[in-house]
């Protein structure tokens, strides 16, 4: 669920937990298993993993020489512990990150001091047209965070281009990454950087078969169709109607 400023609201806090109890008899979709046990009072109907296009991102099979960190500079997103790791294993980390206003305090006092270019560059927002460059010739996307977030849509993005994973077992993290195939999962920093020193190990070619088979626009799509259509059944069965469904729509049958 979003913000209006575009920010997933966290579920994890008293205040969206008491909103959410006054409604927990309305279904909701899930962007994760992880994202439920948040709020195990809910009605969750399905859970639906977030899509790309399939070829929004390119696939490249050659990695460059840096490290990414892609998404927003806060505490939760823990990009301290990707600029720890970047330092101890000797490659450089390119940070494509925006900075929201009430981060902009952390971001000076914590994350600045740490900036050393070229080892660990700032490069800023990006667009999403200029992510294919910027993912696609990283060797590994470091997906550091330290909160339950609901859903990592930049680990998808990574995949697609081909780039595997190196994550914290935190929220969505353990469901979208297969841990030894299209990345690796640390709880601690000298876990990933034992990490990145064997990324070279995994096939990019099968971090983007991943996309393809699980995070495409078509996929998350049908799952959806799917889970509305359960619904309706559900309905009409408490209802008493009877009706046939053909390829997904709903056509009354004739009385007896």
């Amino acid at each position: 669920m979003l913000a209006a400023t575009g920010r997933i609201v966290r579920l994890d806090v008293e205040e969206s937990k008491l909103v959410y109890e006054r409604f927990s008899d309305i279904p909701l979709v899930s962007l994760s298993q992880a994202q439920r046990a948040q709020l195990p009072i809910m009605n969750w109907v399905g859970s639906v993993y977030q899509g790309l296009p399939r070829d929004l991102l390119k696939f490249n099979p050659h990695p460059g020489s840096y490290l990414a960190f892609l998404g927003r500079i806060s505490p939760e997103k823990r990009v301290d512990i990707a600029i720890e790791v970047a330092l101890r294993v000797g490659i450089p980390l390119k940070i494509a990150a925006k900075v929201d206003a009430v981060d902009s305090e952390y971001f000076d006092t914590v994350i600045k001091p740490k900036l050393c270019p070229p080892s660990v560059e700032y490069v800023g927002e990006i667009a999403e047209h200029e992510k294919n460059e910027f993912l696609g010739n990283a060797i590994a996307l470091l997906f550091t965070i330290g909160w339950p977030e609901p859903f990592g849509l930049a680990m998808v993005e990574a995949l697609a281009c081909g780039v595997p994973v190196v994550a914290c077992p935190y929220g969505s993290v353990l469901e979208v990454v297969r841990d030894g195939e299209t990345g690796f999962i640390g709880s601690t920093v000298e876990e990933l950087v034992a990490a990145v020193k064997r990324i070279d190990k995994l096939s990019r070619a099968s971090c983007r078969a991943e996309f393809d088979g699980r995070f495409t626009s078509s996929h998350m799509a049908l799952r959806y169709e799917q889970i509305y259509l359960d619904l309706i059944r559900a309905r009409e069965d408490k209802l008493g109607l009877r009706v046939a469904h053909t390829n997904g729509v709903a056509q009354k049958n004739p009385a007896p």
